[in-house]
C-alpha cells in the first residue's frame, strides 16, 4: 500500500485499534517509510502529551489569596516595598517551579514512550526484526540502520538471552531496540542518541521504578541506554552490568 492508504491507519495504529495482521504490515511499511514512521512518533508525542496535560500545576485557591493580599496596594508609599518583594519572590519561586516541572513533563513523556514502545513490542507476533541469539549476528545488523555502533554483552553463564533486536525510534530518531530474555521475561533495552530530555534521567543505572515497569538508565559518550522490564530489579541491575562491561571491553 502507498502512504496515501497509511496515512488513514496511524490514528488506530497509535491506539492499538488494528488487527495483527494489518498492525505487522504496518509496521513493516514504518521501517522503508521514514515519513509515516516520523508522522506516527509524532502522534503518539500528542498522545502521551494528551495524557499528562491534566497534571499540570494549577495554584490553590488559598495560594492565589495569599498572592493578591502581597501585592494589593497599600496607602503609604514605603509598605509597597515588602508587598513588591514578596511578589517578586513568589514569582521567581514559580518560575523555578514551572522549569522544573517541564523537566519532569519531558521526562515523564520520553519515559512513557519507551514504555508503550515495550508493551509494543511484548504484544507484537513479530517483536524483533533480525531474530538471533548471536551477538555477532545482530550487532552488524545494526550497521546502516541506527548511527552509531551497537555493543553487546557476553552472555554465556548468565540467565539472559539475546532475543534479538529492531530498529525503533524516540523523539524521531532513530534507535536501536534489543530484546533480551530471562526466564520467561522479555527486557528491553533502547540505545540512541542523547538529548536534553534523557540527559536529565540521569547516569548511575540504578533501578528505579517508572510507568509501572522496573528501569535503568546511564549515557556512555553520547548514547543514552535504557532499560525497562517487569523483571525484579536485581535481574535489571545484573542486565546493567553486563551491558556497562560489554562498552568498555
Amino acid at each position: 500500500m502507498n502512504c496515501e492508504t497509511w496515512q488513514d491507519k496511524i490514528d488506530a495504529f497509535v491506539d492499538a485499534e488494528l488487527v495483527a495482521e494489518e498492525a505487522r504490515a504496518f509496521e513493516a511499511h514504518m521501517r522503508s517509510c521514514p515519513a509515516c514512521a516520523a508522522e506516527t512518533a509524532a502522534r503518539q508525542r500528542l498522545k502521551l502529551e494528551t495524557r499528562l496535560a491534566g497534571q499540570r500545576f494549577a495554584p490553590t485557591p488559598a495560594f492565589e489569596a495569599s498572592l493578591r493580599r502581597r501585592v494589593a496596594p497599600k496607602r503609604a508609599r514605603w509598605v509597597w516595598l515588602p508587598a513588591l518583594a514578596s511578589a517578586a519572590a513568589v514569582l521567581i519561586i514559580g518560575v523555578i517551579l514551572g522549569l522544573n516541572w517541564r523537566d519532569r513533563v519531558i521526562q515523564q513523556q520520553l519515559v512513557s514512550q519507551l514504555a508503550d514502545q515495550h508493551i509494543a513490542t511484548l504484544a507484537s507476533t513479530n517483536p524483533v526484526d533480525v531474530i538471533s541469539t548471536d551477538k555477532h549476528t545482530v550487532k552488524p545488523w545494526f550497521a546502516g540502520r541506527v548511527p552509531f555502533s551497537v555493543d553487546l554483552p557476553e552472555l554465556s553463564g548468565t540467565q539472559f538471552e539475546l532475543l534479538g533486536g529492531r530498529v525503533s525510534y524516540v523523539q524521531q530518531v532513530p534507535a536501536a531496540q534489543l530484546l533480551f530474555g530471562v526466564r520467561k521475561h522479555r527486557v528491553s533495552v533502547f540505545l540512541f542518541r542523547e538529548t536534553a530530555a534523557s540527559s536529565a534521567l540521569g547516569s548511575d543505572a540504578a533501578p528505579v521504578r517508572r510507568a509501572g515497569f522496573n528501569t535503568a538508565t546511564w549515557k556512555r559518550d553520547d548514547i543514552r541506554y535504557f532499560v525497562i522490564s517487569d523483571v525484579d530489579p536485581a535481574d535489571v541491575r545484573q542486565l546493567c552490568g553486563l551491558l556497562q562491561r560489554a562498552t568498555v571491553d
